[in-house]
């Protein structure tokens, strides 16, 4: 099995330390690497260091104030606290790349049977391109978080991004500051089904 697999956990804690430019860029570069359906590649990485972490986070705070009054995701009004949390820890990481999809119809459209199977196929090529990336910056020794509670923020960081499609996901990167042990996985007698006949 590939080390990096192995080796790969969930970082929440980062070291106050940037990460290298070509590190950044050879993390991407794996990303752009991922099978895509139809090979439509549909991605686009925006990169947040340095002093425009401070926009970032002035959105994200807008975000969770707006979510607190008048939710986008209503039924999940009780993963703010966790939202919150997952924002302190992109405040804290040198780096965040957003992953925006710019083949994706906005939120509230209606799809056709032919653009909802456009959106499931769009959608795991964009999280084969964000596991490599994770991959890729364990075997530089950075640590990584896959993010998806920008959704609580979804309106304001669009805006703050100004980037065509629709924001799917966020990869912080950093040198980590913590060691967490694996979490537990379902036993593959519980999940595989093996059918030969």
């Amino acid at each position: 099995m590939i080390q990096a697999i192995i080796d790969r956990h969930s970082i929440r804690k980062y070291q106050d330390k940037p990460v290298p430019r070509p590190l950044i860029e050879e993390i991407i570069r794996a990303g752009i690497l991922a099978p895509s359906a139809k090979n439509r590649q549909p991605w686009k990485f925006v990169v947040v260091a340095e002093g425009a972490k401070k926009g970032m986070l002035a959105a994200l705070v807008k975000g969770l104030e707006r979510e607190r009054k008048e939710p986008f995701l209503a039924e999940s009004v009780c993963y703010l606290d966790g939202a919150e949390y997952t924002f302190s820890i992109m405040k804290q990481a040198p780096a965040v790349i957003f992953i925006i999809n710019p083949l994706a119809k906005k939120f509230g459209s209606s799809l056709s049977e032919e653009e909802r199977i456009a959106e499931i196929c769009n959608t795991q090529s964009i999280g084969a391109a964000i596991e490599n990336m994770i991959l890729t910056a364990t075997d530089l020794g950075l640590g990584s978080l896959w993010i998806c509670d920008t959704f609580f923020a979804q309106k304001e960081l669009d805006q703050w991004l100004n980037a065509e499609g629709e924001l799917f996901a966020a990869l912080a990167i950093g040198y980590a500051a913590e060691a967490p042990n694996a979490r537990p996985r379902k036993d593959e007698k519980d999940i595989v089904e093996w059918k030969e006949c």
